[in-house]
C-alpha cells in the first residue's frame, strides 16, 4: 500500500470489529474491550484499528495489565507501530502499568519494536 501519513483517530467498538471482520488474516474480533484506537489518512479513512482488552491470561489478569487482543490493517506502512505506542500510552493514562500481546510463530514483531515494545517472553506454540 502506500506510504499516505496516518495520524490517530477515534474509532467505537463496533466499527474496530467491523474492521478486524474486514481485515485481519485469522482471528475474528475479540469479545470484549476496554477501549480502542484508529490509524486513519489524510481523508480520515480508517486504515487500521487496535483493540484493548482485559488480558485473555487469567493470571495476567491483576487489575493492572491491559492486553492487546487484535490489530489489524490494510496494509498501510507503520500503522500498527502507531497503535502499539498509542494503545501503551492510553493504557498508562488511564493507570494501567502493563501491556502485553502475543505474536503468532512466523510474525516478525517488526510493529512492536518500531513502537518501543520488548520480548518478555518466547513460549513454543500450541496445537490447535
Amino acid at each position: 500500500m502506500s506510504d499516505t501519513p496516518l495520524h490517530l483517530a477515534p474509532v467505537r467498538s463496533r466499527e474496530a470489529k467491523d474492521f478486524v471482520r474486514a481485515w485481519h488474516r485469522h482471528h475474528p474480533p475479540p469479545a470484549g474491550q476496554i477501549f480502542a484506537v484508529g490509524a486513519a489518512d489524510e481523508t480520515g479513512t480508517l486504515r487500521a484499528v487496535a483493540i484493548v482488552g482485559r488480558p485473555v491470561a487469567r493470571h495476567l489478569d491483576d487489575g493492572a495489565t491491559l492486553e492487546v487482543t487484535r490489530t489489524a490493517t490494510d496494509g498501510a506502512r507503520n500503522a500498527n507501530s502507531l497503535l502499539y505506542g498509542a494503545a501503551w500510552r492510553a493504557a498508562k493514562a488511564l493507570g494501567y502499568r502493563r501491556l502485553v500481546t502475543y505474536t503468532q510463530d512466523g510474525e516478525s514483531g517488526a510493529s512492536l519494536r518500531g513502537a518501543g515494545w520488548r520480548v518478555i517472553a518466547s513460549r513454543p506454540p500450541r496445537a490447535g
